[in-house]
Order: C-alpha cells, then sequence, then structure tokens
C-alpha cells in the first residue's frame, strides 16, 4: 500500500484488545462473562451509534447475548447481578433493531431466571 513501509502491517485495534481480554478471561467463568457482556455492550452501542441494520450482525449479537448467559449462570449469584444488570441494558436496547433481537432477548433472559 502506498504510504507503508515494507513489513508494516495496519492492525485493527480491537485485535489487540480482544487478544488481551481474552489471555485474561482464559479459565475465569466471571473473566469470560466480562468479556462476552463487553463484547455485547459494544455491539449494541455500534448499532445504536451508527443505525446499523444487517440481520447477520443482529444474529451473531444474540448467540453471544445467549453465551453470556450461560457463562453467568455458572457464576455466583453475587458476581451474576451486575453482568446481568448491563444486558438488561443490551437487552433494551435491542428492541429497537427489529429483526425481533429484543424479543429474542426477552426469551433469553426469561429462560436464564435473569428477569427474576
Amino acid at each position: 500500500m502506498p504510504g507503508m513501509s515494507q513489513g508494516s502491517r495496519c492492525e485493527n485495534p480491537w485485535t489487540s484488545v480482544r487478544g488481551v481480554g481474552q489471555k485474561k478471561a482464559s479459565g475465569q467463568p466471571e473473566g469470560l462473562a466480562e468479556l462476552m457482556v463487553f463484547y455485547c455492550e459494544q455491539a449494541e452501542g455500534f448499532s445504536s451509534d451508527g443505525g446499523l441494520q444487517d440481520e447477520v450482525y443482529f444474529d451473531a449479537l444474540v448467540r453471544m447475548f445467549e453465551r453470556a448467559l450461560k457463562t453467568i449462570d455458572s457464576l455466583t449469584q453475587v458476581q451474576r447481578q451486575p453482568l446481568w444488570e448491563r444486558l438488561d441494558t443490551v437487552r433494551s436496547s435491542g428492541h429497537n433493531f427489529g429483526y425481533g433481537v429484543g424479543d429474542d432477548m426477552d426469551d433469553l433472559f426469561a429462560e436464564y431466571g435473569a428477569d427474576d
């Protein structure tokens, strides 16, 4: 590419953040849950801020939302509560996306008992 020296490469800033987060989270359910919730928050924010309307993107968000709930379910009640609260914010915003995102998140939230 013009303006780039040989051997240099363009890095995605999320790659390094994600790599660090994955290392910190490995083998630790609370850290992994934190990383998954953070992913959901960032995906929700990106969609809200940019007006993204992509069904494949939303399907991936709902899948990660479910994975986060599954991981959170393995934690103690004290550890779960703040993560559920953060996912509840994502869930509320999901109703603004269309494609049934909010409804899917409602169903998952109820399935994992997060709305009790």
